[in-house]
């Protein structure tokens, strides 16, 4: 059971305590990092980019789609696992230190919130198109693009899923 425990304590349910966390961390001179996305069925190209982002500060923090906001976003098919499902799983991680969903179709209100540091998406995107860039730049913070991992899209595996 504490096992359990300790991964439901990284699942911060509103933002205030989100927050207050990010707060106490940043008083104690931790660089925040953060990242978000759907992360429906967690695949090799998810957990590069999580390990390299906890690699570039001290805490990460994962913002995470509700189900609302992935099937406005991806079709009514998505998403394929359950939001309560993908919290626990990206909370298991040892790199993440905690996640919170959001449920609008962007995290710009959750990155006005706990404004990191460093701001990472993958390698689909440009530092242009990431949501959020200007505001964690304007204040003094990066914004950082993890390579693209080939092969590894969510996409691809409910493609190559249906053609069994």
């Amino acid at each position: 059971m504490e096992k359990i425990q300790w991964i439901e304590r990284k699942i911060i349910s509103d933002r205030d305590t989100l927050l207050r966390q990010a707060n106490t961390w940043r008083a104690t001179g931790k660089k925040i990092v953060f990242t978000n996305g759907c992360f429906d069925i967690l695949h090799h190209g998810h957990l590069d980019l999580l390990a390299r982002a906890a690699d570039m500060g001290n805490v990460l923090i994962v913002g995470l789609n509700t189900d609302a906001s992935v099937k406005r976003l991806k079709g009514n098919d998505r998403p394929i696992t359950h939001e309560q499902d993908r919290l626990f799983q990206l909370a298991s991680l040892l790199c993440v230190d905690a996640v919170c969903l959001f449920d609008e179709d962007t995290p710009e209100q959750l990155i006005q919130t706990i404004r990191p540091d460093v701001l990472v998406k993958g390698g689909d995107y440009s530092i242009d198109t990431i949501v959020g860039a200007s505001f964690v730049t304007g204040y003094g913070g990066s914004v950082q693009v993890v390579p693209f991992v080939q092969g590894y899209s969510t996409t691809g595996l409910i493609a190559n899923i249906k053609k069994l």
